[in-house]
């Protein structure tokens, strides 16, 4: 019965991380694919560069909010007989199961974002403070140089190292998850990096705030 109660809620992460925030509210509201333009990508990002900041906010926070419910969702859905270790193991599938959720969106033939939205939600479940830090390496990375993509892997690889010394977090399971977002964001920007090696990588506009359907053409 635990077993079976653990794959439901895998499960519902999954489902839950798919839910595909860039893409419905491009087509609902706007009437627009945001994969069809900008860079491509069904994320925040590509949803600010196309639409403007109305519509890519809400993305962001619903694509956040999705990661943090995932791992919420096992307090709220005790699973019967876990012990503290294995309740943290637990929250650590429900996270990956919503990322990939949302990497691998079932509703919208499995193309949808990078992650990194909800990837800090969980994150913000599982290690409240340690994201604060690796927040402020985000902002200042974008800050200085413009460049998202390389915000969200600089900020992904001083993860591990805050969540290990800074934070001095010693549960191996979330060591090692800490680790594997190292690893997974670079690996979900490939393109981004070699954009950035060959210096074609598009800055973020922070003015843009509004995008109507005349200016798609020109992104």
């Amino acid at each position: 019965m635990t077993a079976l109660y653990i794959i439901l809620e895998i499960l519902a992460a999954y489902l839950l991380g798919s839910i595909p925030s860039a893409v419905w509210v491009g087509k609902i509201l706007y009437g627009i694919d945001v994969r069809e333009h900008g860079s491509g990508n069904a994320g925040a990002t590509n949803v600010i560069r196309v639409l403007g900041y109305n519509a890519g906010i809400p993305v962001l926070l619903i694509d956040v909010f999705k990661g943090w419910l995932a791992v919420q969702l096992t307090i709220w859905l005790p699973v019967p007989g876990l012990s503290p270790d294995g309740l943290v193991y637990v929250q650590i599938g429900m996270a990956l199961a919503a990322v990939l959720g949302h990497v691998f969106p079932v509703y919208v033939g499995f193309k949808g974002g990078k992650g990194v939205g909800t990837i800090a939600g969980a994150a913000i479940a599982l290690f409240p403070l340690a994201i604060l830090v690796v927040l402020g390496v985000f902002i200042l990375i974008l800050a200085v140089t413009r460049y998202v993509s390389l915000s969200s892997i600089v900020a992904s690889i001083v993860f591990p190292v805050v969540v290990w010394f800074i934070i001095g977090e010693r549960q191996p399971g979330l060591i090692s998850l800490s680790l594997l977002v190292a690893v997974f964001i670079p690996l979900t920007h490939r393109k981004n990096i070699m954009r950035l090696m060959k210096g074609e990588e598009r800055k973020f506009d922070f003015r843009r705030k509004k995008a109507g359907k005349d200016k798609l053409n020109q992104i």
